[in-house]
């Protein structure tokens, strides 16, 4: 059987579930261009749908922090050698790592190790713009190709060195038109009282950290301007997520269906979110928002000696300009957070500014464009050399 005859098998490796959506839709877009495709892996529930079977739960992956690594370093470590012996084993014609460079990326070096001539593709690549930029150039020693989820990254990986960078699209490109309201939804964000978005993050460690002071922030906030809050979560994070909003004086409807999700992005007039690609996602759906982010004050400090960043926020990156008022480490203040979301609720400067800077969003993110996920799954055919 030649090459060209034999089915492409393409395996996927995604450690949290940012990364199984993404390779979900990937494997959807590959399906429809090679339809006797065969893949394999590691993902989520969503990639499960798409015929992975995963040798684990990814949700042993979902850690953050330094601190919190170290901890669970035996068993990360473990995870590592069990994935990249499976794809090693079944010699795919292409690995693709998506996103937790922590973990796929120790995954992909030890595939080149071992397996050369595996093709090696990195889908939404590590902040290298953001902190430890020599990482770029250190990537092509196992990387043939990265994806870039936001526009400005093959810029970024040229100048530092890295492998050859190709911009996709942001995956919640794909999401746009379920984001944003209709005219009926539109005219219901300006109806009283207001729906207000609370969004905590979606990693324990966030949520702990995080639900704290947010509570404090909605009480304050509520106190002058009064509202119906939403927390939309994703179903395994429900249990946890009550137990720590359940002291809130303004007790929160906690969503966790995609459709209840989608309904309270198109009829909320403001948001309260951790920084993270939340941020993207609101802005998106045009809802200004404060965002805020903690973590332990020595983690705080390496991240501020080791980047540039004045925000972390994506919504700010990808525009370019800090739009987005963001309260980090010691100014992650209930005072402030209240403060920054009651301008939000009514037809004031903050709030227009922000509403003014979202709309530029569909021409830097090339929103018009076709979808990211087939933008994705023609340059892995192209890069194999099976996109005839």
């Amino acid at each position: 059987m030649t090459s060209e005859s034999r089915p492409v098998t393409v395996h996927l490796v995604a450690g949290e579930e940012s990364g199984d959506a993404l390779g979900a839709a990937l494997m959807r877009a590959l399906r429809e261009r090679v339809p006797e495709i065969r893949f394999g892996g590691l993902g989520g529930r969503v990639m499960a749908e798409q015929g992975i079977t995963s040798p684990f739960d990814i949700h042993e992956l979902s850690i953050i922090g330094f601190g919190a690594v170290l901890q669970q370093l035996p068993r990360i470590l473990r995870r590592i050698r069990q994935t990249a012996d499976a794809v090693i084993a079944a010699k795919p014609d292409v690995l693709v790592v998506i996103d937790s460079p922590d973990f796929t990326h120790r995954v992909a070096r030890r595939v080149r190790k071992a397996a050369p001539e595996i093709v090696i593709i990195n889908y939404a690549p590590p902040s290298v713009w953001a902190w430890r930029p020599w990482r770029a150039h250190a990537m092509r020693r196992y990387v043939d190709e990265v994806l870039a989820i936001l526009p400005f990254e093959p810029t970024a990986f040229e100048r530092l060195g890295g492998p050859h960078c190709t911009y996709v699209g942001h995956p919640l490109a794909e999401r746009v038109s379920v984001l944003r309201p209709n005219t009926r939804e539109a005219q219901g964000r300006l109806a009283d009282p207001p729906v207000v978005l609370v969004l905590p993050g979606s990693r324990g460690s966030e949520i702990r950290r995080l639900t704290p002071v947010f509570g404090q922030a909605i009480a304050q906030a509520a106190a002058i301007a009064p509202f119906e809050l939403v927390l939309p979560t994703l179903p395994h994070l429900a249990e946890r997520v009550r137990k720590a909003t359940a002291d809130w004086t303004v007790r929160p409807r906690i969503v966790t269906d995609p459709a209840g999700k989608d309904t309270a992005f198109r009829t909320a007039r403001a948001a309260l979110a951790a920084s993270g690609t939340v941020t993207l996602e609101l802005a998106l759906a045009q809802v200004p928002m404060v965002a805020a982010y903690r973590v332990p004050s020595w983690e705080g400090w390496l991240f501020r000696l080791m980047t540039p960043l004045t925000t972390v926020n994506l919504a700010n990156l990808v525009l370019g300009e800090n739009v987005v008022p963001e309260h980090l480490q010691t100014d992650c203040r209930a005072d402030l957070l209240a403060a920054g979301l009651v301008k939000l609720l009514s037809d004031t400067p903050e709030r227009r500014r922000q509403l003014d800077a979202f709309v530029r969003l569909d021409a830097i993110m090339d929103l018009a464009g076709r979808p990211p996920s087939q933008r994705a799954a023609d340059a892995v055919l192209r890069v194999i050399g099976r996109d005839s």
